[in-house]
């Protein structure tokens, strides 16, 4: 099987990765690389950085055809001379090489579940809540990207509340008081007063959204502003639209961020309840999506003004790992080279941000099938597609909002990010690589 690693637009998608010279190689016959088989342990040390780089984009290919073909002696080899070359404190392709080749390691190790479940007997269970915010905290720190979402979504919905004296936001995932603290004083500033606002945080963690609370209502007191919080201690997927005690009267908001991909997952069994495989979850019709679509149909039966939607513009829900592979690798490369270029490669923060938010991630997507994997990021053109079935029309983003977002960008001196404008929605870049979207929409009556 060849595999050819091109882009779409023939453009690289990080500047200064190996990834640039690879996209012409195809996995077969990589004419620039000797072949692993050839290669001694030795002289694979003295590589230099861009030739390593790609003999590590190489080997992962390689790997993971072999994974995939279920040739396991091969694959051993290959994640041999992976762990040999790859490294989490390195460069950005060795970095991203690290935490693909544990992937393709765990995949491997899922085929035999006993050994599996021996290995990660003693593993806890629980997730660290206090990481785990501390872990998204560092992402909102380092990466612009959360800012502009906020951004973005802030505007649309003051756009949308104009003149409204009972404003209602729900926000699927209340675990950055940031967004709301500049929502608050936004509203703070309007001509003719603020409105009369109650905010829905919606998480599984109760003590995240007490903190959330705490901070919300500080800032309404000291502002003076009618406020109310409530809180919904549940996971997306077991929400009952009732929790959110929407009133007549309220004008609606609706933001997600991040959220929606996780429904996807839940649809990936058939009517007996047994997991569909790969190829047959990843082909189900956009009409016939199970839970997520039920959820916006919720969301559409409770008349939002606005709901606006953040999500990764990937496509790594394909039904094979070659190509979730392929995909992938371009998307973390980029992820970790934003971070290469503003970060220390020792800031122990960057490692954390790699491992536990990108490195778990890149596993979900490689190692796990069925509704194990939730991982399952799509490109804005079918979340549009999805929305609007769900009778949700789109509302293009204003000039206003596009440029606020880009003079952010400019003023935190993110020299490689661009938010270029796609059927009136946003997509963030690493150069020319789509990283999220940000998509406002409101009811079709």
């Amino acid at each position: 099987m060849v595999v050819m690693f091109q882009e779409d637009n023939g453009t690289s998608s990080v500047a200064s990765s190996p990834l640039q010279v690879f996209s012409t190689m195809s996995l077969a016959r990589p004419t620039l690389l000797p072949s692993p088989s050839s290669s001694p342990f030795h002289s694979l040390k003295d590589l230099k950085p861009e030739e390593r780089g790609l003999y590590l984009i190489h080997l992962l290919l390689t790997c993971a055809n072999h994974v995939a073909s279920g040739s396991l002696q091969n694959a051993n080899a290959a994640l041999e001379q992976l762990s040999l070359l790859s490294s989490p404190g390195g460069d950005t392709m060795q970095r991203v090489a690290a935490y693909f080749t544990e992937a393709l390691a765990n995949r491997i190790l899922k085929s035999w579940p006993g050994l599996y479940k021996a290995l990660n007997a003693t593993q806890t269970r629980t997730s660290n809540v206090s990481e785990e915010v501390h872990v998204r905290r560092l992402f909102f720190d380092m990466f612009p990207i959360l800012k502009v979402s906020y951004l973005l979504t802030n505007r649309a919905i003051l756009e949308a509340m104009e003149g409204e004296k009972m404003v209602h936001v729900i926000d699927l995932d209340a675990s950055e008081p940031a967004q709301w603290l500049a929502l608050i004083q936004a509203f703070n500033s309007r001509p003719d007063g603020p409105p009369h606002l109650r905010i829905t945080g919606v998480h599984h963690q109760k003590e995240v959204l007490d903190q959330v609370a705490h901070r919300l209502i500080e800032e309404a007191e000291k502002l003076d502003i009618p406020f109310q919080f409530n809180p919904v201690v549940s996971s997306l997927e077991c929400l009952n639209v009732e929790q959110l005690r929407v009133k007549t009267g309220e004008a609606l908001a609706v933001s997600s961020v991040l959220q929606l991909h996780n429904f996807l997952a839940s649809d990936v069994t058939n009517n007996n309840g047994h997991s569909l495989s790969g190829d047959s979850a990843s082909s189900l019709p956009l009409s016939n999506s199970g839970k997520i679509d039920s959820f916006l149909n919720a969301i559409w039966g409770l008349s939002p003004k606005i709901i606006v939607v953040t999500e990764q513009d990937s496509d790594h829900n394909g039904s094979t790992v070659m190509e979730r592979l392929l995909e992938s690798l371009y998307t973390y490369a980029a992820l970790f080279d934003c971070l290469e270029t503003k970060v220390p490669r020792t800031s122990q923060d960057r490692m954390k941000v790699e491992k536990m938010l990108f490195g778990e991630e890149i596993k979900n997507i490689i190692a796990c099938e069925g509704s194990e994997r939730r991982e399952r990021h799509e490109k804005l053109e079918k979340w549009s597609q999805r929305i609007d079935l769900a009778g949700f029309g789109n509302v293009p983003l204003s000039y206003y909002a596009m440029l606020q977002a880009r003079r952010l960008l400019q003023g935190y001196g993110f020299d490689g990010y661009r938010i270029k404008e796609e059927s009136g929605c946003a997509v963030i870049c690493w150069q020319d690589r789509p990283l999220y979207s940000v998509s406002a929409w409101r009811c079709k009556k």
